[in-house]
């Protein structure tokens, strides 16, 4: 056959080939978390079939999770039981594997950081072999879920710059340490068994969705109830630490980006700029009309952590450039979208 006859001829689909618009099965760990919310919206949007890993039998999460998305298929499972990893992927047999679940927060994290090791960091290491003992390196991609609380906050020496991809690690709490064993083994499959496994480097990125242990949404609740008088004070740790803070629908849609990219690598996703806590609790009494916020607000002891993370910066250029990811809520937004979702919420009771 001629060359030209050849050009003519579109080439066959190998079994690997990816295309991003065709439906998938997805099975996704922490679906009933803020970031699996947002995830679970745009994969049935998308038409895809979602599996939701749920611990426990009688979970009350499951019953909220089915109402919501009445499309998902709930499968039992723990991060910390090998078997019924095992069980849940060969069920969902799935293209895609998001790993949301983990002890998620960092307070907590001291006080149980044996629980926190076994699920932030071997359940990763649990549900990477699932895939591996079933027989599908080649036909699953996979999510780790990684975390900004892994660099620390120390061996910054490029003020300015944010940490990226290749800035060193120096976790100071339980979580960042389960969490940085969790991206490594997730890593160490990539090179080692040639697993599509790709890691987001998350920094803090919040909405409406976030649990209210969180400082964010601990700090929006509370300025709703206390400008409709419902609350006196809003109870706090530290004000002083920075943070980098984003919406959570960008950056599930960041995730998502991930695993559609050509090939599996680690990523930064965050805004490239760094707000303390107090400028959140400042913005956040303003767009109530309270100005003097230093007469509602009160620090709490026992929320001040044995080790805290002066700042997280983040340089998202990477995932800019290669994954054409962008932020479309920046911070003011962020915090608008809470304040006028809990002033709802309370105001509806």
């Amino acid at each position: 056959m001629s060359a030209g006859m050849l050009a003519g001829i579109e080439a066959a689909p190998t079994p690997n080939e990816w295309n991003p618009v065709a439906p998938k099965n997805v099975l996704v760990s922490g679906i009933t978390g803020q970031d699996g919310g947002h995830l679970a919206e745009q994969l049935i949007a998308q038409g895809d079939r979602v599996f939701g890993l749920v611990r426990g039998q009688h979970n009350p999460r499951k019953q909220l999770l089915e109402l919501e998305f009445p499309g998902i298929t709930v499968i039992e499972g723990d991060l910390t039981d090998p078997s019924s990893l095992i069980r849940a992927v060969e069920i969902a047999d799935p293209d895609e594997i998001y790993n949301l679940g983990a002890v998620s927060h960092v307070g907590y994290s001291f006080k149980n950081p044996t629980l926190t090791e076994e699920v932030s960091g071997k359940g990763v290491l649990n549900f990477l072999e699932a895939v591996r003992l079933t027989g599908r390196t080649d036909k699953t991609r996979f999510y780790q879920a990684s975390t900004s609380e892994m660099f620390g906050g120390l061996d910054y020496n490029r003020p300015g710059a944010g940490y990226d991809e290749e800035s060193l690690f120096h976790p100071r709490s339980p979580y960042g340490v389960a969490k940085l064993y969790g991206h490594w083994i997730a890593r160490n499959y990539r090179e080692s068994y040639g697993m599509f496994v790709s890691c987001g480097i998350l920094f803090n990125h919040e909405g409406e969705r976030r649990g209210l242990e969180f400082v964010t949404r601990k700090i929006t609740h509370g300025v709703a109830r206390i400008s409709l008088g419902l609350q006196d004070k809003l109870l706090l740790g530290d004000l002083w630490p920075k943070r980098d803070w984003g919406y959570a629908g960008d950056y599930v849609d960041g995730m998502w980006k991930m695993l559609q990219h050509h090939e599996p690598d680690d990523f930064v996703l965050a805004s490239g700029q760094t707000h303390s806590v107090e400028d959140f609790v400042r913005q956040a009494f303003a767009l109530v009309g309270i100005e003097n916020w230093r007469d509602f607000v009160e620090q709490d002891p026992a929320m001040i952590r044995p080790a805290e993370v002066d700042i997280l910066l983040g340089n998202p250029s990477k995932a800019e450039s290669t994954l054409q990811w962008e932020r479309k809520v920046n911070f003011e937004g962020l915090i608008k979208r809470m304040v006028d979702h809990d002033l709802a919420l309370e105001s509806s009771k």
